[in-house]
């Protein structure tokens, strides 16, 4: 059997997280969602968005790749979230039967106000 693989960057909070107001957070957050839509765009991420629901509350979110997991994790550390130590980066490669999953070119929220607004 075939595979297709597929690099899977799982965004996870760390136990040492810096405490922000939430003023900060707000506008590092526009600038973690304008990045992963600029990340898009540019045709690096094929999908990704916010968990719900996880049994472990420092899963914040998933990413599909259509980089090498090396380039993943650098283009993935640039993210002003990571950046300011509020969101780590997991890299793995995701193996499933070939042709099984297939991506459709979508745009992506650049702001909480975007995300709201729907």
């Amino acid at each position: 059997m075939k595979f297709d693989q597929h690099t899977l960057v799982l965004l996870v909070r760390p136990e040492d997280a810096p405490e922000l107001s939430e003023q900060e957070a707000d506008a590092l957050q526009d600038a973690h969602l304008a990045f992963r839509a600029d990340l898009r765009e540019q045709g690096y991420l094929v999908a990704g968005g916010p968990l719900l629901g996880q049994d472990d509350e420092r899963l914040r979110g998933v990413s599909v790749m259509s980089v090498d997991p090396e380039t993943a994790r650098e283009l993935c550390s640039a993210d002003p979230a990571v950046r300011a130590g509020r969101l780590e980066v997991q890299v793995m490669t995701w193996m499933v039967p070939a042709g099984n999953i297939r991506f459709e070119k979508v745009s992506a929220p650049r702001s909480v106000a975007e995300v709201d607004a729907d």
